[in-house]
């Protein structure tokens, strides 16, 4: 059994957390005092949504440090996959917003209430700009890990909330129409499930052990197969261990047996094409494959 160290460790974007999590701790009391001050439900509703959000940015922020762990004990793994169930958690905190603010705008839409004017326009305009920069401290590794991209979305969402706040209001104020708010409202929602359902479908691909949609699993058949020596492969799996790392695992059939530098190079190999960092491969100079007849 030739198997290759992992020694790839995820980022944990602890910065980027901190300050996240900072500004937002900051906005959401702003949020609650003017709301007090103003008498607006809609800024006190705004600031339980954004106290969800920092919740969702702490958990984020744990699985991204305990991703870093090293493997002990019953967890060969480390906690590697604690960034995939963070996403859906995520993810499942996004749907949980998404029914909040549509069951106020609903009622909202059934009786029109005025918007507090100018104070809610400043305080949503100061929301804007707070997860606006939070979400751009994500925008990079959004890319690339799915648990830094729920905590872009949950930014992403928010700044779009605040958004359409500002936009209803100045609209409001102009035209004296009232059911401009919930109607932004619903826009907001169907921007948020859009980005929302993907993270969600994406995360629980991974939690069940899918191959990863970047890469097609055929392709890294027909790769190693074409390698000098291997006469045919089975038994491939190729699964995620976290939001950023991929295993491979593989019988490789070689009449010829191999050398430490075969297994060197095609290591080398697939994490330069795939960017698979953990594989382990079986040897056989015959075809051992068990067939499940069950």
């Amino acid at each position: 059994m030739n198997q290759l160290k992992d020694t790839h460790q995820p980022k944990t974007y602890g910065k980027a957390f901190a300050i996240g999590i900072g500004l937002n701790v900051i906005f959401v009391a702003i949020e609650i005092i003017y709301g007090l001050m103003a008498n607006s439900s809609a800024l006190l509703a705004d600031a339980g949504h954004n106290a969800s959000d920092v919740l969702g940015l702490a958990f984020a922020w744990t699985a991204a440090w305990l991703a870093t762990s090293r493997p002990k004990g019953k967890y060969t793994y480390g906690l590697r996959k604690t960034t995939i169930l963070v996403s859906i958690l995520n993810a499942l905190l996004l749907f949980g917003a998404v029914v909040a603010i549509g069951w106020d705008a609903f009622g909202k839409l059934q009786n029109p209430q005025p918007v507090g004017g100018i104070q809610i326009i400043i305080v949503a305009g100061i929301g804007v700009v707070i997860n606006t920069i939070t979400a751009f401290l994500f925008i990079k590794g959004q890319k690339e890990d799915l648990n830094i991209r729920g905590a872009f979305l949950h930014m992403a969402a928010d700044a779009a909330v605040s958004l359409g706040v500002v936009v209803a209001g100045v609209v409001i104020i102009l035209t004296g129409s009232y059911w401009i708010d919930p109607m932004m409202s619903f826009i907001i929602i169907a921007v948020i499930l859009y980005g929302t359902w993907q993270l969600f479908s994406d995360s629980v691909n991974l939690a069940l052990d899918a191959v990863p949609k970047n890469i097609n699993i055929e392709d890294v058949r027909k790769f190693i197969e074409n390698k000098e020596g291997v006469e045919s492969i089975h038994d491939l799996h190729v699964w995620a261990m976290s939001t950023t790392q991929v295993a491979l695992t593989s019988h490789l059939v070689m009449p010829n047996g191999n050398d430490d530098n075969f297994i060197r190079e095609l290591n080398k190999a697939l994490k330069n094409k795939f960017n698979i960092v953990h594989t382990t491969f079986q040897i056989e100079t015959e075809n051992l494959e068990i067939v499940d007849s069950c």
